[in-house]
């Protein structure tokens, strides 16, 4: 057999050993990714997916009430600013009353004093209408039932035709902002009449 012959037999050979070498390094046998690998990894993969857009979800839903809580903080902030001012108005209100109440337009005597009653009265009317055009309200709950979220009880008393728990004097109008308290109604409530105890029956059986 000539060299030439003996060279192609040798390189099959040559051939199985280079792919076994491919297959073994350090003889370690390089594994081959079987169906159920590739399962566990895709539902691996899917798994990870899945918590990543629940992650995203939250963020988002969080994102979306800090926006809300915000944007809704502000708009009170805007609706209650006035508070703190109008709390100093309600005693310019309350100095208007009294005058009005201390000299009946009745009992006015002269033009001068009818024409001053008539214009304090006037500034009354116009006050209070510049604070129903900011949402402020005047309580003025004479003959209402005693509500303790608008009104502070000063005293109680009985009053002949007047249910228990009935408003019969208004010693200080309250005021609300909107749906917020600014300050209560001081005012007089009526006691409970009290029910005059029944005659005893005499007892007419004979012994």
């Amino acid at each position: 057999m000539s060299d030439t012959g003996k060279e192609r037999e040798t390189v099959p050979h040559l051939e199985e050993d280079a792919a076994a070498n491919n297959n073994v390094e350090d003889g370690t046998e390089i594994p081959i990714p079987t169906e159920a690998a590739a399962e566990t990894r895709v539902a691996a993969l899917e798994a990870e997916l899945a918590e990543q857009k629940d992650q995203l979800l939250r963020a988002l839903a969080e994102t979306e009430n800090v926006r809300r809580r915000a944007q809704r903080e502000r708009e009170e902030a805007l609706k209650y600013a006035v508070a703190a001012f109008a709390k100093e108005l309600l005693s310019v209100a309350d100095n208007l009353r009294r005058a009005l109440n201390s000299l009946p337009d009745s009992e006015a005597k002269d033009e001068r004093t009818r024409g001053l009653l008539a214009g304090v009265a006037a500034t009354e009317r116009e006050l209070l209408s510049v604070f129903e055009q900011h949402g402020i309200r005047r309580i003025d709950p004479d003959g209402e039932r005693f509500d303790h979220n608008l009104h502070q009880a000063i005293f109680e008393a009985e009053r002949a035709g007047k249910a228990g728990g009935v408003i019969i004097e208004v010693l200080q109008p309250g005021y609300v902002l909107h749906d917020r308290l600014l300050r209560p109604a001081m005012v007089g409530v009526a006691k409970e009449t009290r029910k005059p105890a029944e005659p005893v029956e005499p007892d007419d059986t004979v012994a």
